[in-house]
């Protein structure tokens, strides 16, 4: 299991015993399968105009099944798979209405003071998610691999807006590609390993 997600050093022996289960493979697959769609637009693989389709998956399993897993999260007393995943649950609510309520009132803003808020928005996750990959550098190297690539998806696509480019922002997609599939294996890994009740998949 993700070690990262488990703050089982913090509990004393009488609270050892888990009072709910592991939310870390949901909050993971959740961010994962969300996280595959919008990159797959971001790369051009799938065209922009179907990007109200992830908006679907915005709403329920990455924001809203994120966000319970941050709640189990907090139940369990771990303070690292409950701040990850309460926020980037919290962040696929933003961007819902990021793309859905708030840019479309900037009505006047022009094209380039859009992007640049863009791009910024996405540096200020960027820089969430650094931080949250040195904190995750004491748990298990797939979770370490996941905030690693993340950040560096925030940070070339914010490039890729600062600079309006469509080559930098493909790149971003790309890695967000990689970003997904390393979040989706840490999930399938855990889940796996839980069921099995022992070490079948590395994490």
């Amino acid at each position: 299991m993700a070690r990262a997600f488990e703050d089982t050093a913090l509990r004393t022996p009488e609270q050892a015993a888990p009072l709910v289960g592991d939310p870390a493979p949901l909050g993971l697959a959740g961010f994962g399968i969300t996280t595959l769609l919008l990159s797959l637009i971001n790369a051009g693989i799938l065209h922009a105009t179907v990007t109200a389709g992830v908006m679907a998956l915005a709403l329920t399993f990455g924001g809203l099944a994120q966000l319970l897993a941050g709640m189990w999260a907090f139940k369990r007393g771990n303070t690292f798979a409950a701040t990850a995943f309460t926020a980037y649950g919290a962040f696929w609510f933003s961007f819902f209405l990021l793309v859905n309520v708030f840019i479309p009132q900037m009505k006047t803003a022009t094209p380039t003071d859009i992007s640049t808020f863009v791009a910024t928005y996405l540096l200020a996750w960027g820089i969430f998610t650094a931080y949250m990959f040195l904190a995750s550098l004491a748990g298990a190297r797939a979770v370490q691999l996941v905030f690693f690539l993340l950040t560096i998806t925030f940070v070339v696509l914010a490039i890729g807006d600062y600079a309006a480019s469509t080559t930098i922002h493909n790149v971003g997609g790309y890695v967000g590609i990689a970003t997904a599939a390393a979040a989706v294996y840490a999930s399938f890994a855990d889940v796996t390993n839980a069921n099995f009740k022992r070490r079948v998949l590395p994490t």
